[in-house]
This record gives structure tokens, sequence and C-alpha cells, in this order.
């Protein structure tokens, strides 16, 4: 016997309609590329995307091809993530930072026959579109007396292609399962590859993220969202944002300390998101620029960081400097990306501080519709005492459960379990602790060290801005321990002074043999270590040395 209940469609539009009627006048403010601050609202958002799917017709653009953009987070973007998947259409967010020869390879395997790109990146078009015979447009998102000069082929103006357009559409109804936007993996390591989203795990990814033990976000919040439109769909706040109702804040390309800061300041800003080397940034210019009185006037009581594990410093120095609560979520491209979140227990309301951020330093419990499950080298199910530690696997209703044209053939095993690469351990409560990444992971004399773990310890040092670490080749015990240091400006720690600092939290054997000073570190396209790169710099640096 079936229930007696309207069976409606779950669609991104659906989303957007919602924003319209009942938070039409609710802000959308975003930096341009002339670093002018434009404000608009959904109710003007929901009506230019309109416009957007019938330009999309015009351009001959029918439900199931893909479009690309490359842009920054700004209303044009914005719009566009709402006029073309609403008219079925895909959606392809194509990062910028990835290699060039990268940024071609996924433009042309998605097929896309538009691409709409921001002025300021239209040199990443061009050095990408003598490999894309294929795309018939380069749509720049400005005005016509904004156009770049540019040697590309069939370059269009949007807001010129938008006063051809009607303002009446009607959002068609079509299958919750059909495809929404399209995202690739950063691809370290061979091709990137895509994660086709549905439109019905959008939103049911953006029921997670508002709930109360996800993002706990209102039509009260002011949300500034530095996590690209790029990255994973922004972890899904742009779908989350209008159901909600919140007030979004875009800032642009202008990602530093200063310029966040100045931002969460002008426009009250309640919540924000990002990877933890923007945070570090931030709290780093705050703290040398910022006085008290200024800092307390902040309405920022919570931001969400990710990508990277949030180390136990940053959930420290947010706390001290700014009485915000820092809240790590674990995810990837693969889980769009919300798979947990780090919301503490009722058990939990009174731990001493020191003890409150050990537990925010863990990945979190995961959220309704997401299953993990722990395994060994012999594929046995592990227990989830917080003790045991093996390989990651994931499944739920926005899980891949493929690749984009099936690249790398089948991603699940028969019970639909998705191996993520990551060496973890989950505790009673089903808090997650990642360990490492499985070819991360350091193996000394047969023993697992967590080069995450070594990290967090190097990195709650004050004078330590970030750290990396990575196993090296050695001839007696197969790998050892090399870190490497970024110092803060003007700071300064010997190598003795760091292990000194390393004795009192890691255990002996695992203190690294050797410590390298850098001016930087190689990170990927998402604002993770590249450690593949440290390791081909580095691999045989011991070996050199002794």
């Amino acid at each position: 016997m079936h229930g007696l209940m309207q069976n409606t469609p779950l669609l991104v539009s659906s989303l957007l309609r919602h924003a319209e009627t009942y938070h039409g006048r609710t802000e959308i403010v975003s930096k341009r590329h002339t670093g002018e601050i434009e404000r608009s609202t959904w109710g003007r958002v929901a009506g230019r995307a309109r416009q957007i799917a019938n330009m999309l017709g015009n351009l001959g653009l029918k439900s199931g091809e893909r479009v690309a953009t490359i842009a920054w987070n700004r209303l044009p973007h914005l719009e566009l993530y709402y006029g073309v998947t609403g008219t079925g259409v895909v959606l392809h967010t194509v990062n910028p930072r990835l290699f060039p020869e990268q940024i071609s390879y996924i433009i042309d395997h998605a097929e896309n026959r538009f691409v709409f790109v921001d002025p300021d990146l239209i040199s990443v078009a061009e050095t990408a579109a003598p490999d894309l015979p294929n795309v018939e447009g380069w749509v720049v998102l400005c005005n016509r007396d904004e156009m770049p000069k540019t040697g590309l082929a069939n370059v269009l103006c949007l807001e010129e292609l938008m006063e051809a357009a009607e303002s009446t559409f009607d959002w068609p109804d079509f299958d919750e399962e059909s495809a929404c936007t399209l995202c690739y993996t950063s691809g370290t390591t061979g091709n990137p590859k895509g994660v086709l989203y549905s439109h019905r795990s959008t939103v049911l990814h953006a029921f997670c993220a508002t709930a109360a033990d996800g993002m706990a976000l209102t039509s009260r919040d002011t949300v500034l969202l530095a996590t690209p439109l790029f990255h994973v769909n922004a972890w899904g706040m742009p779908y989350a944002a209008a159901m909600a109702g919140a007030k979004l804040v875009l800032p642009g390309s202008a990602l530093d300390g200063q310029s966040i800061f100045r931002l969460l300041e002008d426009e009250r800003c309640t919540f924000s998101l990002g990877v933890p080397t923007l945070w570090f940034a931030v709290l780093d210019f705050i703290e040398g620029n910022v006085e008290a009185p200024r800092r307390e006037e902040l309405c920022l009581n919570r931001v969400l960081s990710g990508g990277a594990a949030v180390p136990k410093s940053m959930i420290e120095r947010f706390h001290n400097m700014l009485s915000v609560d820092v809240i790590q979520a674990w995810g990837m491209t693969e889980t769009s990306p919300l798979a947990t979140i780090n919301r503490p227990l009722s058990k939990h309301r009174n731990l001493e501080a020191v003890d409150r951020f050990e537990l925010q330093a863990l990945q979190g419990r995961p959220v309704f519709g997401v299953e993990l499950q722990l395994v060994d080298d012999d594929a046995d199910v592990l227990p989830h005492d917080g003790k045991s530690a093996g390989e990651l696997r994931v499944r739920g209703p926005w899980v891949a459960s493929s690749y984009f044209k099936s690249e790398g053939g089948p991603v699940c095993d028969e019970e639909g379990w998705f191996a993520t690469g990551d060496i973890a351990r989950i505790d009673e409560d089903g808090f997650l602790q990642i360990t490492d990444r499985a070819k991360d992971v350091i193996k000394s004399g047969g023993e697992w060290i967590s080069s995450i773990d070594l990290e967090n310890a190097a990195t709650s040092h004050a004078a330590v801005a970030e750290a990396a670490v990575i196993g090296v080749a050695h001839p007696r015990w197969q790998e050892r321990p090399l870190l490497l240091i970024c110092t803060h400006p003007a700071a300064e720690v010997s190598k003795e002074e760091m292990l000194a600092h390393l004795e009192d939290l890691v255990a002996k054997w695992w203190l690294p043999d050797d410590v390298l000073f850098v001016d930087e570190l190689p990170h990927t396209a998402t604002g993770k270590l590249l450690k593949t790169a440290l390791r081909e710099k580095y691999g045989d640096h011991l070996l050199k040395s002794g």
C-alpha cells in the first residue's frame, strides 16, 4: 500500500522559487571584478535566472547538455547556478586553479558547448581554447563596455545576451534524478574524474546543511561564502542559503585576510565557510591589525572549515581571539561533499576548553543519510571503538555511484560502499578521525605514523604557520617522517626547539628524523597540501643526508 502524499519532484528550481516567494527582499552582496560592491536580492537573482534560462534556449542548448563556468564567487555565477540547472541543462563548474592541461581536458571531456568566464579569468580561457575546438562560444560575465581584449573566437557578452532574453519563464518539472551539476576531482594522480550530481541528491544535501546538527542555517544568518563556487558546489551553500532564505555575501577573487575581514565586518556576517589556509590568513590579519574593541563588534559566531584537516591551533585562535566556534566537516567531491559534521553531544556540554578543542579537531559525526564503515587490509569490517584504524568507506543518497562516462570503472562494491582512500578511526559515538590518506600514511618498521597528527602537533607551536609531514625513504625502517615548516612572518623556531615541542605531544618513535624550513608549501587546486610534489622533491632526503 502506498501513502497518499503528493509526489513533488525535488528540483533545484524549487529552492529558488521558495527563496523568491518568501525571502525575495533578502540581500545578496557581491564584490565585482572591478572591486566595487554590488547588491542584489533573492528576488532579483530569481528574475535574472529566468532570463538566463531563456538565453540558453536562444543559444540552442537542450536538457542534459553541459555548459561550463570559469568564474569566482560573484552574482553572475550564482545566477547561472539556478538559471542553467533549472532548465535541465547541466552546470559544469571549472576550477581555474587547475593546471592548464587539466582545464582543457575536463572541458573537452564534459563536452561543453559554451563556457561562461569572468573577465579577469579570460587568460585561463585563452590558454585552454586551442585544445577545445568543440566549444562554440565564450560568454564573458560583464557589460559590453567592460569586455576585455582577447583573441578568443566567438566571444559573447553576457549582458547583451540577457537583453535579448525574455524575462518570463516557467520552470519545468522533470525527473528529480536528472543531472544537475558536474564537478571534477582535482586529479593529483591521473586525469580528473567527473562527479555528476542529481537534482534529488542536491536538494537532500541542502536539507542536511540547514539542519541544526548540520550548519544550523537560518533566515537570520548572513553568510560569507569564501568556499569557491567551483569547489564541490561551494559545499552546497548556494542551495542551502536559498532553502533557508539566508543573506549571502560573495567575496569575488579577493580572498586575502584583510578583504575577508572587512566583508565580515561591513556586512555583519554571522557565519562563514572556508578552507584552513584562508582562515589562517584572516586570523593573522586580525591579530596584527585589529584591536580588541573592533574584534568584539564582529557578529560572526561560527565558521565551518574543511577540505583539509583543521588544526587544533586554528580552533583555539578563533575561540581566544574572537569567541567564534569552529565547526569541522569532512567530505569529498564524491560525497557532495558533506558526510560528517562536528557537532558535540549533550554529554560534551560542560567540557573544559582544552578537551573541547580536542573534540573539535575531529572530523565529526555522520549526518543523517550517510553511513560510514571501516575495513582492514582483508576487507574485514572493523569496530567503531575509537582505536581500530582502517580504510574509510561511505554510502548514501548524495554519494557517487560511478564517475561521469564511467571513467575508472566501478567505484562501489556490491553493497554500495565507496572507498574514500582515507585511513580513519571512529569512536563509539560516531566521531570520525581521519588519521591519513592511504597514500600519505607513513609506514615505519611495520607500524603506522599519522602525518596529520604530526602536522597538527607542529602547528600548535606559536611560530608555525603551516606544516607538512611526508614519509621519506630510510635504509632500515623503510620510511621515516620528514617535517617541513613555514613560519609566521618574523617568527623563529629552531629544529631542536621544534623536536622538543613535539616530544610532549607524540610518541617518541614518531618524532621526525629531520625538520626543514621552507618559504612556502605546494597546494592542490582545492587548497590541500600537494604531498606528491613534496615526496618527489624530498623523497630521498635522509638517504642523501645520511
